[in-house]
């Protein structure tokens, strides 16, 4: 993480201190903005702030590039719905290197759950959250993040990526479902 001197860190932390705060009963919370608008690293804070929470990041479950909405509909449906209904949730890791998927993993409907992913904040899922996130950040700010963080290996991919996220902005007004809209620098 940053010093506290950096403006993104300050606005994360910030956010965390402020959901962490106002929704100590939140069973899920969906964080969902643009690549590289801090999503991760607001998980990671408010996760640390809420000892059991579970996280679930959706970089882990897409099934490739092209797979933002597909990954959203594996979560809804293999996650979301089932833990409204009390249930376990379940999910499959995608393994990018093989390019398939690897291992499953089960969410316990009993602990706290954030889902943080690009895309993850629709009118379906949104139903089904107490706290719903959507990261607001400059696409250059955005880009310089992400690809320092990423590399090489994302570089070749951004506009790829870029352009399903236009996508699900234009199909789903993500930001007008969040309980709660954070700038980030």
């Amino acid at each position: 993480m940053r010093s506290s001197a950096d403006p993104v860190a300050r606005a994360l932390t910030a956010a965390a201190d402020l959901l962490a705060t106002a929704h100590l009963g939140a069973r899920v919370t969906l964080i969902d903005g643009r690549s590289g608008a801090g999503k991760t690293t607001l998980a990671a804070l408010l996760s640390a702030r809420r000892p059991g929470v579970q996280v679930l990041a959706l970089d882990a479950l897409y099934p490739g590039w092209d797979g933002l909405a597909e990954g959203v509909d594996a979560v809804l449906h293999g996650v979301l719905e089932p833990l409204a209904r009390g249930e376990q949730g379940r999910w499959r890791r995608w393994d990018w290197a093989a390019d398939r998927p690897a291992e499953g993993h089960v969410i316990d409907p009993e602990r706290p759950l954030i889902v943080e992913g690009s895309g993850i904040l629709t009118p379906r899922t949104a139903s089904l959250a107490d706290v719903r996130v959507w990261l607001r950040s400059p696409a250059a700010s955005r880009k310089d993040r992400a690809l320092a963080r990423d590399g090489d290996v994302y570089r070749a991919q951004w506009d790829r990526w870029a352009g399903q996220e236009d996508r699900h902005l234009r199909a789903d007004h993500p930001e007008r479902w969040a309980t709660h809209v954070v700038d980030v620098p």
